[in-house]
């Protein structure tokens, strides 16, 4: 992947005000990084995100458009210095056209969108349909969305004004009894690109680049007790990058143990520093000497793959919805994937895509299951019997096969 480009900025110029509506870390400063995906056609725009030093990136996607201007996918937080990134890309392909809000569920995407939009007061702003909120499902221009230029994408990809270079593909929606889910897949004919959001990733073992820019939170979590330091080498920060992959992916996976409060406290006296950005000291993590061993199995030799979180919560209520949709996509003839989160790009096919999402078909799911160490997803189903157990989730859907083997239809399993 081409070198990042940051632009030459201050800490002002990667001021983020607005951090307290979804207030996760870096809080009010958001670098961003730009990177030449497809020379001159597409760039990807990296910033990090996270709770409790867990951080992970977040991607927008830029593509070029002919004969001249600009359609953005998934808007980052419009700083200062995201903004330069964006006008230097202006100043030679012209302007912003087109913005898709591509997501129906995730509030870490949405909620950049509508200061996105007010930058560009020229483009046109395309959502994908079934958007909802959460404790009152408001209406768009209320969260933000210009109310004169903000539209829902057409049912028919062929009748949007971008058409002719970009296709796209809605996910049907998911009941997940609280909102529905829902995603739009776009494809950029010229590059031979897919732009997703959150339904597939690929895990890389090193950290990426953006996390380093501010490299704290990868050398916090590379610690084995609260008495060591932090200590920035190469090594450290790859262990901690592991270590929060396992974190963002499974909460708490089973190679992970979690000290009382009694021994965290303890534990603190011995730490080197208990400044406020070391959390006072305390350190609860406990890794069982196996742990890179289920890096490994969730890395999966950085093959696609979907994200246990949906595996285990959301893809499986619409078995059905989801397979359709993602045979839909495997139609175009793309050849990398750019996804909102982690890896980017991802050299891909058609066929690999699709092959990622075999765990929710019937004659396949048992030995997609191995893939993954069962005793790594506890807590995650743990999560699901109590969204079920209040009447918060639907129950899983199955996909049963007939007797011919051929056709299949979606079984609800009692809670």
């Amino acid at each position: 992947m081409p070198a990042a480009i940051s632009a030459p900025s201050t800490r002002r110029d990667r001021a983020w005000p607005f951090w307290p509506v979804v207030p996760l870390y870096p809080y009010g400063q958001r670098p961003t990084q730009r990177v030449e995906v497809v020379k001159d056609q597409v760039w990807a725009f990296d910033q990090f995100q996270g709770i409790f030093y867990v951080v992970v990136p977040i991607r927008m996607t830029v593509v070029r458009l002919e004969p001249e201007g600009l359609l953005v996918y998934s808007p980052v937080a419009p700083t200062a210095e995201c903004i330069a990134l964006v006008r230097e890309l202006e100043d030679r392909h012209g302007p912003v056209k087109y913005i898709v809000m591509s997501t129906v569920t995730g509030i870490e995407h949405k909620v950049f969108v509508g200061p996105f939009a007010r930058r560009f007061p020229q483009a046109q702003v395309y959502v994908t349909p079934n958007q909802w909120s959460f404790p009152l499902n408001l209406p768009l221009p209320w969260l933000g969305l210009p109310r004169d230029r903000t539209h829902i994408l057409p049912a028919d990809s062929a009748q949007a004004p971008f058409a002719d270079q970009v296709d796209y593909a809605v996910l049907t929606p998911i009941d997940l009894g609280l909102g529905p889910f829902g995603e739009t897949a776009c494809f950029h004919r010229a590059s031979r690109t897919l732009l997703v959001t959150d339904a597939i990733v690929a895990i890389p073992a090193e950290p990426p680049a953006i996390v380093q820019i501010d490299p704290f939170p990868l050398l916090f979590h590379a610690r084995d007790s609260a008495a060591d330091a932090i200590v920035d080498t190469p090594a450290n920060r790859r262990k901690g990058w592991q270590r929060i992959a396992l974190f963002a992916f499974y909460f708490r996976p089973s190679t992970l143990d979690v000290a009382t409060t009694g021994e965290m406290f303890q534990a603190a006296k011995q730490a080197p520093v208990r400044s406020r950005q070391h959390y006072f000291g305390l350190y609860p993590f406990r890794w069982r000497p196996d742990w890179p061993q289920s890096f490994a199995a969730l890395h999966n030799g950085g093959q696609l793959q979907v994200a246990p979180i949906l595996k285990t919560l959301i893809f499986n209520r619409g078995p059905e919805e989801v397979l359709a949709w993602a045979k839909a996509v495997a139609t175009w003839p793309f050849e990398r994937i750019v996804p909102a989160h982690l890896e980017a790009p991802i050299v891909a096919t058609p066929e690999q895509f699709l092959r990622a999402f075999d765990f929710l078909r019937a004659d396949l799911a048992l030995e997609h299951s191995k893939a993954l160490p069962e005793a790594d997803f506890e807590l995650l189903q743990q999560i699901e019997g109590l969204l079920l157990s209040r009447g918060i989730s639907r129950p899983r859907q199955t996909i049963a096969l007939a007797e011919d083997g051929k056709k299949a239809e979606a079984k609800k399993p009692l809670p």
